[in-house]
């Protein structure tokens, strides 16, 4: 232990707690229940019609009903954490359950938030009911995205243009996007994109397929807006050159007159089909077969797994977390404790996916609208798949279930979304002494997974938050299903993108996460301290000098950053940046007890110009770590780097890092907040055709004078009876010889 005990280890259980007035809740932080969101939103509804002032909202659109947290101390007196190390827990206090809303007047246009909150008789009332702002637009839904694709297949126009190419009716469809950025449209208008492709068979992969326009629909009117045909590329002596003047948007028209301006032949989808399923394969590729020298690999665990669960609450190897489905973040991980002998110390309150963009890099219009929010426009966890047993999860597993609200208000359960499990991950440490009759110690290293898989259209999201047991964490993002790709001419020129199959065209853009960490190291009153690493004496300096005779020499110099702001990565220094207290410092290296963030695994710079479309409404991608002070209101904290409200957004939000920023609170030993920008830029190969292997990203959360020692010096070594030879012959005695 580093010091004085803080918090005893018995603190934190509910049966401890009797002087807690009963709260109708397992755990505060506990998602909304699916019986909650139905009780909820049929209080809004008798809200509506039992008052005369709201007689102009004839017909209701439900988009998100959730869970409003409660306050961050009152949470963490209910769980007995102290504020601060060394003093006792805030006196706990009645926790109330509250609620929030979004819902569309889809008659009139307008959306409208709601909260509520759970009295004691166990009904919902409601708290405020406010009118959102002209243009502000809550996340899409599923079924909005799902309803796209109707209302593009059943207009004459498109069935027209689609035949015109070959393509029959029954044989288009699209994914529904948001607009990105459009200012021909009105901001009130609930407006989505389509892009189109063409599906020849039953299950086919319709993304071999793109269609050669794009179209633009009203969500709530259900109409086609506006019809855009790309303009493309010719090679000519110079190089290649666009079929118009300028990648600027033309004015609204109609599809003949937009099919005009873009100044070029129709290109029909291209017939040949790249199926991922494989009895489709087995059809359409020619000597297509399964591999077969594939033996079964199982993983075991005859005794059961060890982690234990209270409902949404984990513990597994002196670790203890809150785990809860989110419809925007997905997973979030809360109350994030590490036994250390006896201690409870809290190392973060809050851990999730903030917000994602993805902005693809052609110039020509309307590609550069494409850049999707996916958790703030469309919601992570309500793209989330139903989980498979032996197939997304091998093993022993435990699921977790979520809901999210449907329009109707009825919820839409996904009953397995969150995977829990255990896995080997190669070796914890090991050392060997060399000397003869030396021994050798070796402990594998075991590691919790608690993950999501989301489809988004065309692309999978896993997300895995990894936890290991010498105090360290890992958020792991992985990559993969079907490039989003549009369709290419015959010997088109390819600048912006990769030909990954004859008329297919693959084009490049990236994918940008933002990670929100609420810390509590020790305690809600954190710092951050960016750390570089620098070589003696710099350029000018020469070897053989008397203070760096051989050239070698290098430290590190720290600053603790005062005030709230974006920092840059700079590799030239290796720099990196650690969450302190500096109320309780390490007994041997002096230094203030901390967390360390090594982002390597992720760091991207934002390609797109810092006054474009994109950064307009993404400006958490400039930088790799904003800090700012938390500052709780009403309806929370600081949540959304690009603001709560996201769709059709043209400029930086008030409710958005980029503004906080602009207020230069104090950081320095304060209860903070840490948002982390990590990438990838995605130059599409053919090997990523017609499925992409995953591509990974990761950040490290590591322990940096925060234990003793290596905490797990005390996982016991490794020699397991079940591992055997691989091929007969080979002495058992080869594989552990004298591990222990």
């Amino acid at each position: 232990m580093s010091s004085t005990v803080s918090v005893p280890a018995t603190a934190t259980t509910a049966q401890e707690r009797p002087h807690v007035v009963p709260t109708g809740f397992q755990h505060p932080l506990d998602p909304l229940t699916a019986d909650e969101i139905a009780a909820i939103t049929f209080t809004v509804r008798h809200y509506i019609t039992s008052n005369s002032e709201l007689d102009s909202i004839k017909a209701v659109k439900f988009i998100t009903t959730y869970l409003l947290p409660p306050p961050k101390k009152a949470v963490l007196a209910y769980l007995g954490i102290p504020l601060v190390p060394e003093t006792a827990p805030e006196p706990p206090a009645q926790i109330v359950r509250r609620a929030e809303v979004d819902f569309l007047d889809v008659v009139n246009g307008f959306s409208y938030n709601v909260i509520l909150s759970l009295h004691s008789e166990g009904k919902w009332v409601v708290d405020t009911f406010d009118k959102l702002p002209d243009g502000v637009q809550p996340q899409i839904s599923v079924e909005e995205l799902i309803r796209c694709e109707k209302i593009v297949k059943a207009d004459q126009n498109v069935q027209d243009l689609a035949k015109a190419v070959g393509v029959l009716p029954e044989q288009i469809y699209c994914d529904g996007w948001s607009i990105g950025y459009d200012d021909r449209f009105p901001q009130a208008r609930r407006i989505q994109q389509a892009l189109l492709f063409a599906r020849f068979s039953e299950h086919d992969n319709l993304y071999a397929h793109p269609m050669d326009f794009v179209v633009v629909i009203d969500a709530n009117t259900e109409e086609v807006l506006q019809i855009d045909f790309p303009p493309h590329y010719k090679s000519t002596a110079n190089g290649p050159v666009l079929s118009v003047p300028k990648t600027e948007i033309p004015p609204l028209s109609s599809a003949e007159e937009s099919f005009k301006i873009s100044n070029r032949e129709r290109i029909p989808p291209p017939k040949k089909a790249f199926d991922f399923l494989p009895d489709l394969m087995a059809k359409t590729e020619e000597q297509f077969k399964p591999r077969e020298d594939i033996k079964p690999l199982h993983i075991l665990q005859p005794e059961g797994v060890s982690f234990s669960m209270n409902g949404n609450e984990l513990e597994w190897q002196n670790w203890k977390m809150h785990i809860a489905f989110s419809h925007r973040e997905g997973i979030v991980l809360s109350t994030i404790t590490y036994n250390d002998h006896g201690e409870i110390r809290p190392i973060i309150y809050r851990l999730s996916l903030a917000e994602m963009v993805v902005p693809y890099g052609a110039p020509e219009y309307p590609h550069p609208r494409k850049f999707a929010f996916d958790s703030g426009e469309y919601g992570m966890g309500t793209m989330a798949n139903e989980l498979s047993l032996g197939c997304d999860c091998v093993g022993q597993i435990h699921y977790l279930p979520g809901a999210y609200v449907s329009h109707s208000g009825a919820a839409i359960v996904i009953k397995n979304v969150i995977c829990i499990h255990e896995e080997d991950n190669g070796v914890l440490w090991k050392h060997t002494d060399y000397r003869p009759g030396g021994r050798t110690q070796t402990t594998r290293r075991r590691r919790l997974v608690v993950s999501m898989v989301c489809t988004l259209a065309n692309y999978e999201y896993i997300w895995n938050y990894l936890f290991y047991q010498d105090g360290s964490i890992e958020i792991e993002a992985r990559l993969t299903g079907i490039l989003q790709v549009y369709a290419q001419q015959q010997g088109e020129p390819n600048s912006f993108g990769t030909t990954v199959a004859p008329g297919v065209n693959a084009h490049y853009h990236q994918h940008m996460f933002s990670f929100r960490i609420d810390p509590m190291v020790d305690g809600i009153k954190n710092s951050v301290v960016e750390q570089d690493v620098i070589p003696i004496g710099g350029e000018k300096s020469a070897t053989g000098e008397d203070f760096n005779f051989a050239g070698n020499a290098f430290t590190t110099t720290e600053t603790v950053l005062e005030k709230e702001g974006g920092r840059e990565y700079d590799f030239a220094k290796e720099r990196r940046w650690r969450i302190t207290n500096s109320a309780r410092k390490h007994y041997a290296s002096g230094k203030d007890v901390g967390y360390s963030i090594s982002m390597k695994g992720g760091i991207t710079p934002i390609m797109a110009r810092s006054d474009s479309w994109a950064l307009r409404r993404a400006g958490f991608t400039q930088y790799p770590i904003w800090v700012v002070k938390d500052v709780e209101g009403p309806k929370g904290g600081r949540m959304w780097p690009a603001g709560k409200y996201v769709p059709q957004t043209r400029a930086q939000p008030e409710d958005s890092v980029g503004s906080w920023v602009a207020g230069k609170l104090p950081v320095k030993d304060e209860d903070l907040l840490v948002f982390l920008t990590v990438g990838t830029t995605h130059i599409p190969r053919p090997e990523d055709w017609p499925v992409m292997p995953v591509e990974h990203l990761n950040i490290a959360i590591k322990p940096q004078s925060f234990f003793d020692k290596n905490p797990s010096m005390d996982v016991p070594g490794t020699k397991d009876g079940k591992s055997v030879s691989a091929f007969s012959g080979q002495s058992s005695a080869d594989a552990c010889g004298s591990c222990h």
